[in-house]
């Protein structure tokens, strides 16, 4: 994805595969700026406004590809039915001056999944009851700022599965939320992708979220997607620095410090990126060979890293 702005081409995200299967959960993690926003609303085709955007590649989903299809068919067939997005910020994501039930009966009728208004209000009491908000029919009448902000967050998850959609992203969903709202939200999104077996990608700065939710991540550095494998390999044997540096700025249940880690320097400015390994400015390990992007090397079951350390190896 290229942004055309008034200072330059941004490169957002350059090069990014991955896919996500049926049930299954991918983590995208990195620091701000890395692209895990901008990857998923490529997704969705929806791109800044007055960005003059521009996408390459493809984007499949059951084998139709997304970027060949119409604005029209993109809002009719794959926005909501097929694909559906939980936005950052609970606060903000809910329109002040329409009730929580003007809402989330939205989705019903603009996809005529019901045929009257009271038809569309019933489905969405049902959708504020499978996201466990509690008597719903009442809640319906009440406008967002009656909700805290984990209820919030709760509406907006019945907005996005109102369609019963094949993939789901979460992109911060808990963010701006205490750590026991947190778990709780964590806890709908694992009981609905059971219920429905809807494939999720999390978008999120925490690895112990990742760590309890995900089956795969993915880490994102600069545009591009530097590590991916199964949870339990990148927890235990990441390869990339980048994916050790992240993990060793996590602070662990007993276990002293003087002080956490950090990772020096900063991201690299993306409207001119290095032609190397985009991390190297920053990189303990860094090597005259490192000038070059690294190849992708496979360390065997979907573990795949960018780095000439493991290219040597």
């Amino acid at each position: 994805m290229h942004l055309h702005l008034r200072r330059g081409v941004v490169k957002a995200v350059d090069g990014v595969s991955f896919e996500v299967h049926e049930g299954e959960t991918l983590g995208i993690v990195g620091e701000s700026g890395s692209g895990k926003t901008m990857t998923c609303l490529s997704i969705l085709r929806l791109l800044p406004i007055h960005s003059d955007g521009r996408l390459d590649g493809s984007v499949k989903l059951d084998g139709e590809d997304l970027l060949q299809l119409s604005e029209e068919d993109m809002a009719s067939r794959v926005r909501g039915p097929k694909v559906a997005m939980i936005s950052q910020d609970p606060m903000t994501s809910l329109n002040p001056v329409y009730t929580v039930g003007d809402q989330v009966s939205g989705p019903f009728l603009y996809h005529k999944l019901v045929r009257t208004v009271r038809e569309a209000m019933a489905a969405a009491a049902q959708g504020l009851r499978r996201v466990r908000i509690p008597s719903p029919e009442r809640r319906l009448k009440n406008y967002p700022h009656q909700f805290s902000g984990g209820m919030r967050q709760r509406v907006v998850t019945a907005m996005a599965i109102a369609c019963s959609p094949r993939l789901l992203i979460a992109d911060e969903p808990t963010t701006a939320l205490d750590v026991t709202i947190q778990v709780q939200i964590m806890n709908l999104l694992r009981s609905i992708q059971q219920d429905s077996k809807v494939g999720i990608i999390l978008v999120t700065h925490d690895l112990s979220i990742v760590a309890g939710l995900c089956h795969r991540i993915a880490v994102m550095y600069a545009g591009r997607i530097i590590e991916t494998g199964k949870v339990r390999d990148i927890y235990r044997n990441p390869q990339h620095p980048y994916t050790q540096a992240l993990l060793q700025a996590i602070p662990h249940l007993g276990q002293k410090r003087s002080r956490l880690a950090a990772i020096p320097g900063q991201p690299p400015n993306l409207i001119d990126p290095p032609k190397g390994c985009r991390f190297a400015q920053r990189c303990p390990k860094r090597m005259s060979v490192c000038d070059d992007y690294p190849p992708a090397t496979d360390l065997g079951d979907r573990h795949v890293v960018n780095c000439w350390l493991a290219a040597k190896q």
